[in-house]
C-alpha cells in the first residue's frame, strides 16, 4: 500500500471493549489493520503508567495493569458518549485529564498505527456507531455521535462519515454470498446490542447508497459489559459478601458492588470516600472474612483484574462449553488453599436470563418491522456474539433461519471499509 498515493477511507469500529479498523487498499482489496502486534482486535484501553510517565494502549495497557504496574487503567470510554461525564477531568499520572482528551489520544494512536501499516496518512474516516448510543434519548444519542466525530477530527481525521455498526456487519456479510438473500445482522457489542435487517445482493455491493434494501434497525444499550458484570456479581463477588445476609438479618448494602463491576465505575471504588465507607462495612457482616477479601480487593485495586477473569472465562466457557474457573487467589483470606470462581454454561444461561431475553425480544422486534414472516439467515457479529447461552436463544426464536458466525472482531471494521469505498472522492 506504500506505493499508493490515493485517498485511503479507512473503516474505523471504536468499541467498548475492543477496537478495529480496516481499509480497501489501491489493490481494491480489504486490508484488516494489525492493531495489537498481529492481532486485528484491540482492546480500547489505556493505561498511565506512573512511574515512566508513559502511555500503553491495547493489551499492554491491560497486561501492565494486571503486572500490577503503578498506574491507571481507563477502559470502556465508548460507554461515555453522550454522557456529561465526558467533559469531566480525572486524575491521570499526577494531572488531570478530561476523559474526551483521553478518548482523543486512543484516537491517534490507532491512526498511527494504520499509517505505518499504509504508509501514508489517513485523513478520510468512516466511523461505526450502534443504532443507539444512548437508549430511549435523541438528544443524548446525537450529542455522543457529535463527540465520537470531534474526537476523530482532534486526532486528525479531516473527512469523517458514519454508519451503523449493523449495516457495516451486514455489507462484510454480503462479500459471502453469491444470490439475494435476507439476513437479520446480530452485532453484539460491548455496551451495545444492534439488529439490522437487510436484503444483500452481491450485485448491488458497490452502490452507495443502500437505504432501500434496509427493511429495519433495532438496537438496545445492553452488551458484553454487562454480561461481564451480571456474570461477576452472580460468581465473584458473593466471595466478598455481595448478598451475604449480614448482622440483623440485613443484605450488607450493594454500591460497592456494582462499581466494582462496571468496567468504567470501577475508579470510583478506590476513591477515599469510597474506601472508608466500606471499611465501616465491616459491622454488617457476621462473616468477616468476606469482609477481609472485599478490602483485599479495592486496596490492591482489583476490580479490573476480576472483571477481566470474568471475561476471560465467559469466552473460554462459550468456546468449550465446559466449565472456567476465574482465580482468586491474589485476594486469599479464606481457609482453603484456593479461591476462586466457576463459570458454568448453566450458571451463565441463569444469570444473564433477563439481559439475554431483551436481547432476544430486540432482535424478534426487528423481523417483526422489517414486514417479513421469517429471515433466512441469521449472522452474528460483534466480540459477544459467540455467548453460548445467546445463541441458543436466539436459535430457539428464529428455528427456520440458517444462523452464520461472522468475524466477531473484524467484520464491522471490514464493512465500514467497503461503505468508504463507495464514497465519492
Amino acid at each position: 500500500m506504500s506505493e499508493s498515493t490515493q485517498a485511503l477511507v479507512l473503516g474505523i469500529d471504536f468499541g467498548t471493549s475492543n477496537s478495529a479498523a480496516a481499509l480497501i487498499g489501491a489493490d481494491s482489496q480489504i486490508h484488516t489493520m494489525a492493531l495489537d502486534g498481529t492481532r486485528a482486535e484491540m482492546p480500547t484501553a489505556l493505561f498511565f503508567a506512573s512511574e515512566t510517565h508513559t502511555v500503553l494502549y491495547g493489551s499492554e495497557a491491560m497486561q501492565a495493569y494486571l503486572n500490577g504496574t503503578e498506574g491507571r487503567l481507563l477502559r470502556s470510554l465508548k460507554s461515555l458518549l453522550g454522557s456529561p461525564l465526558m467533559d469531566e477531568y480525572t486524575a491521570v499520572n499526577g494531572q488531570s485529564m478530561r476523559f474526551f482528551d483521553i478518548v482523543v489520544l486512543f484516537f491517534k494512536e490507532l491512526k498511527r498505527r494504520c499509517e505505518a501499516q499504509a504508509g501514508q496518512p489517513l485523513t478520510r474516516a468512516v466511523l461505526g456507531r450502534p443504532v443507539h448510543f444512548v437508549d430511549d434519548n435523541p438528544e443524548r444519542d446525537a450529542l455522543a455521535q457529535e463527540t465520537l466525530g470531534r474526537a476523530a477530527r482532534e486526532a486528525g481525521f479531516t473527512d469523517i462519515a458514519f454508519q451503523l455498526e449493523p449495516i457495516a456487519a451486514a455489507l462484510d456479510y454480503e462479500q459471502r454470498v453469491d444470490h439475494e438473500t435476507t439476513a437479520l445482522v446480530v452485532d453484539i457489542g460491548g455496551g451495545t446490542s444492534d439488529f439490522t435487517v437487510i436484503r444483500l445482493n452481491p450485485a448491488r455491493s458497490q452502490q452507495s447508497d443502500r437505504t432501500a434494501d434496509i427493511l429495519a434497525t433495532t438496537g438496545v444499550h445492553l452488551g458484553g459489559t454487562d454480561f461481564d458484570r451480571l456474570l461477576d456479581l452472580s460468581t465473584v463477588m458473593p466471595l466478598l459478601g455481595y448478598r451475604h445476609i449480614g448482622t440483623g438479618g440485613r443484605p450488607v448494602p450493594n454500591s460497592v458492588f456494582f462499581d466494582l463491576t462496571t468496567w468504567h465505575l470501577i475508579h470510583q471504588a478506590y476513591t477515599r470516600k469510597a474506601m472508608h465507607f466500606a471499611k465501616e462495612l465491616w459491622t454488617d457482616y457476621v462473616d468477616q472474612t468476606l469482609h477481609a477479601r472485599l478490602m483485599d480487593a479495592l486496596e490492591g485495586q482489583h476490580g479490573h483484574r476480576m472483571l477481566a477473569g470474568v471475561e476471560a472465562a465467559k469466552i473460554a466457557c462459550s468456546i468449550s462449553g465446559s466449565d472456567a474457573l476465574v482465580d482468586l487467589d491474589f485476594l486469599g483470606h479464606g481457609p482453603s488453599e484456593h479461591l476462586g470462581a466457576t463459570v458454568t454454561v448453566p450458571g451463565m444461561a441463569d444469570s444473564l436470563q433477563q439481559a439475554l431475553g431483551q436481547v432476544v425480544q430486540c432482535a424478534q422486534l426487528c423481523v417483526e418491522r422489517s414486514g417479513l414472516p421469517a429471515v433466512d439467515a441469521v449472522y452474528l457479529t460483534g466480540g459477544s456474539s459467540a455467548l453460548r447461552p445467546l445463541m441458543e436463544a436466539l436459535r430457539t426464536a428464529m428455528p427456520d433461519a440458517t444462523v452464520v458466525e461472522g468475524n466477531r472482531f473484524g467484520g464491522v471494521a471490514a464493512g465500514l471499509a467497503y461503505a468508504g469505498a463507495t464514497l465519492p472522492s
